[in-house]
């Protein structure tokens, strides 16, 4: 075994920094020194319970880049010193029609989460990326494109592929016309790839404050959500609506902005019931969701958005304020993604 250091929970939100066990090198597997890693609102939702997984011990933390250490020696698509992204995924049978598909994120015997998910082999608990090191099968880990900023591009990893993935899905192109609820670490991502396949874009937002932000991304139009009138003339607008909000809220309201056979997306909060039948009958609407993406996909949307220039805006802080970070994403003060810096870990 090989020890690093990260952040741990005893059980909650509070994290301590403390050293813990990684694997030694199988023979295709990487490892990786951490140098950034997105702080994801289902790192929250992961350790306020919210997900099922147990907190106890739990080491958040699933987009991240850094650079190659070490390689087991099957390993010949990297080399030491190589730049790489890692993203939810880490390890999938490889065999199942999901993973043939290039959906391992569906693998029909569950893929292997980079945090709180059971390794395929020893059947330990994975811990993630707020740490300095990670220790990864090959495949599960992607050359960072040139010209990519490793803090900016960290989350793409998950929030850039969460939404990519669900404008795929959807044929979102030129002409399409896509709309965005939620304006935070998912909603700017979605904005700034829609724009960039295309799409005429509008944000969804219950107050106009955000305009000129949603100008800056790539929207065209701000839909005041709380303003009833504006709903009402907005009402069959839409071809799809990617709901980024990452709390409870009523999905109704989006599903009447949707034109004939058009698709509301929940993103930032599949745990919610979902809008009432009756809503999705008059116009063959359709909701549905995204779990983050697959190589194929993911590998695809860091191509684009190295050639498109996308990342995040990121709010870069050492990963000792990593408390910080938490304590202000709950009440929403970022713009529009925390990322930690892992260099203080040593």
């Amino acid at each position: 075994m090989r020890t690093t250091t990260g952040w741990q929970s005893a059980g909650g939100t509070e994290l301590r920094r403390l050293p813990f066990e990684r694997r030694d090198l199988r023979d295709d597997d990487i490892a990786v020194r951490v140098d950034y890693c997105g702080v994801c609102h289902s790192d929250l939702h992961a350790l306020q319970g919210l997900t099922g997984k147990p907190t106890e011990g739990m080491v958040p933390g699933h987009e991240f880049t850094g650079t190659v250490t070490e390689v087991g020696p099957s390993v010949t698509d990297f080399a030491v010193g190589d730049r790489v992204a890692v993203g939810t995924i880490v390890d999938s049978c490889g065999k199942c029609a999901m993973c043939q598909a290039g959906q391992e994120n569906f693998c029909l015997e569950g893929g292997v989460n980079t945090y709180g998910g059971t390794d395929r082999i020893d059947g330990t608990v994975t811990k993630g990326g707020y740490s300095r090191e990670y220790v990864l099968r090959d495949k599960f880990a992607y050359r960072l494109p040139d010209g990519l900023d490793p803090a900016a591009a960290a989350p793409l990893l998950c929030a850039g592929i969460t939404t990519w993935e669900a404008m795929r899905a959807a044929g979102v192109g030129p002409g399409s016309k896509v709309a965005v609820a939620g304006l935070g670490g998912l909603g700017h991502l979605a904005v700034k790839f829609a724009a960039a396949l295309g799409a005429e874009v509008t944000v969804l937002s219950r107050t106009p404050d955000k305009l000129d932000d949603a100008r800056r991304l790539g929207a065209t139009d701000l839909v005041v959500t709380s303003d009833e009138a504006q709903l009402r003339q907005s009402a069959w607008r839409f071809d799809l609506v990617l709901d980024t909000i990452p709390g409870p809220h009523e999905l109704s309201p989006l599903v009447d902005l949707l034109t004939l056979d058009g698709t509301l997306s929940v993103l930032g909060y599949p745990l919610q019931e979902p809008a009432p039948l009756i809503k999705l009958v008059y116009g063959r609407k359709k909701v549905t969701s995204s779990g983050t993406g697959g190589r194929r996909g993911t590998a695809e949307m860091l191509a684009f958005a190295a050639e498109r220039g996308v990342v995040a805006d990121v709010e870069v802080l050492p990963s000792g304020r990593v408390g910080e970070a938490l304590e202000r994403l709950a009440r929403g003060d970022v713009r529009y993604r925390f990322v930690l810096d892992l260099a203080d870990l040593g």
